[in-house]
């Protein structure tokens, strides 16, 4: 799909006449696209106009797929076990002390089964630099406490806590699916996924209605509902032989996984939304599904490393937990975990001749696209954005460009550029309104360890809710970028 430009005829030559040549596009609700604003290679028009039908089907097919994948793997454990299966189906093998470090071999190594990383090993000596594409696998979702079992009103309820942002009211009123993992002190593991089959039950958080909430129609959103108040139902049939309600969850527990009370203190149980994915809209351009930060991302650079078979550097998609909450913990990206791999691989190839410096020139000379999703300009409320700079469903991949001392230098971005147009793959820029939005992704992390890394994305609404949206060419534009990085030779 290439970049294209669309006249626009007299109005485009008074608009050059009052605007500066920005490397950005507009996107105001009133004003066309000028020659200005669109020089070079940015993505002038809607990357669906053009398409051969051809390119179209390769887009919606692609979809399907995505749709498919994420609907299974909706937290980083379900991420991790979807991943291993699709990666040895694509012929990768679990990485061991004695792989044969060789061009073409594809590997793959877990971290705690939450973290993920596929390589394929390249042409080049590892001592030469990697190019890798980083995304993280955890979304916003509820977690479940320590103590979760609680009574109340003769309903049996989970005590939960929030995973990173959300806006505690889109919460509520909506079908829940529990899952995750218990860990039992005999060193057994019980899987649990409970709601994204249609014969499971569901969970949810019960909003009061509007016949009996008049006194809190005058309360602001951050009065309205707070965390503590995001506790789903989990039972209502009292026990017949005088027990509580919460007796018969514990019963039910026992029965259907072996497990106590006391085991849920060794649990990683998560409340997500429940619903598939859709497609969205009468011409199925739109895909609204729970998770696409950045699991989006993570199937893309996944799908995408598939597709090598003998690159000229070392390729790796890191696929990593924790971000929504400060890439914390030994899964998260600012653990030491990633730099131990690199140098594990580099020990591997060199042996004896292996030495710290070598694996810091190693660093130092790799490329690493940190790919996050970013807010898409809403068309309800378009005035978050300042126009010039925001980003639009259905126009392409997006270069942050965030501003003060967080974008990636003028080198690398004119080399990001060049790799995008040589493939005709179509891209956009973002800037967020200054001092009044923005976010975090991986890439600070791997920026500190001298490594060259640019933030890349691309638009969606509705982020951090249960439901977002993002717009199928998009999530293909992606892929083909992905794609063509790993595949770069110079």
């Amino acid at each position: 799909m290439k970049n294209r430009f669309a006249g626009t005829g007299g109005l485009r030559n008074l608009m050059v006449a009052v605007l500066i040549a920005v490397v950005s596009f507009s996107v105001s609700n009133s004003v066309a696209q000028t020659e200005d604003d669109c020089f070079d290679s940015l993505q002038c028009e809607s990357s669906w106009i053009g398409m051969s039908d051809g390119e179209r089907d390769a887009v919606f097919a692609f979809a399907e797929d995505y749709k498919a994948f994420i609907h299974l793997a909706r937290t980083e454990l379900t991420f991790v076990a979807e991943a291993v299966a699709f990666a040895e189906e694509n012929g990768f093998e679990r990485l061991s002390a004695s792989t044969n470090i060789v061009p073409g071999k594809k590997i793959y190594e877990v971290n705690r089964d939450r973290t993920i990383s596929l390589l394929v090993i390249g042409e080049d000596s590892l001592q030469e630099g990697f190019h890798i594409i980083g995304s993280h696998i955890d979304s916003p979702r509820l977690d479940l406490k320590g103590r979760p079992l609680y009574e109340n009103s003769e309903f049996a309820l989970f005590q939960t806590n929030y995973h990173g942002g959300i806006k505690y009211h889109q919460w509520t009123n909506l079908p829940l699916a529990l899952l995750g993992r218990i860990d039992k002190k005999d060193g057994s593991t019980i899987s649990i996924s409970v709601g994204l089959d249609d014969g499971d039950p569901i969970f949810m958080i019960p909003e009061l209605s509007p016949h009996v909430d008049r006194s809190r129609n005058s309360k602001t959103l951050a009065d309205f509902l707070g965390p503590e108040d995001l506790d789903p139902i989990i039972a209502h049939i009292p026990d017949a032989a005088g027990g509580d309600v919460v007796d018969q969850v514990l019963a039910f527990l026992a029965r259907e996984y072996g497990v106590t009370r006391a085991d849920l203190v060794s649990a990683e149980l998560a409340l997500v939304p429940a619903g598939r994915p859709r497609d969205m809209g009468f011409d199925r351009g739109l895909i609204a599904a729970y998770g696409q930060d950045d699991r989006l991302a993570s199937y893309t650079a996944m799908r995408a490393i598939a597709d090598v078979s003998r690159p000229q550097k070392t390729t790796m998609a890191f696929l990593v937990d924790n971000e929504e909450v400060g890439n914390r913990n030994n899964t998260g990206a600012h653990s030491d975990y990633f730099a131990d791999l690199l140098s594990r691989l580099l020990y591997a190839q060199l042996q004896d001749e292996y030495r710290e410096p070598l694996f810091r020139s190693a660093l130092r000379q790799t490329k690493f696209i940190s790919i996050d999703v970013n807010p898409g300009i809403n068309p309800i409320n378009p005035g978050v954005w300042e126009s010039g700079n925001a980003p639009k469903l259905g126009y392409g991949v997006n270069l942050k460009l965030y501003g003060q001392g967080n974008t990636a230098n003028s080198e690398f971005i004119a080399w990001t550029r060049q790799l995008l147009d040589n493939n005709e793959v179509p891209w956009q820029t973002v800037t967020y309104k200054v001092g009044v939005g923005g976010g975090g992704t991986i890439g600070g992390e791997f920026s500190a360890q001298n490594i060259e890394v640019i933030d890349f994305g691309v638009p969606v609404l509705s982020i951090h809710t249960p439901y977002a949206v993002s717009s199928k060419v998009d999530v293909y534009s992606l892929y083909q970028a992905a794609r063509a990085f790993y595949s770069y030779t110079e």
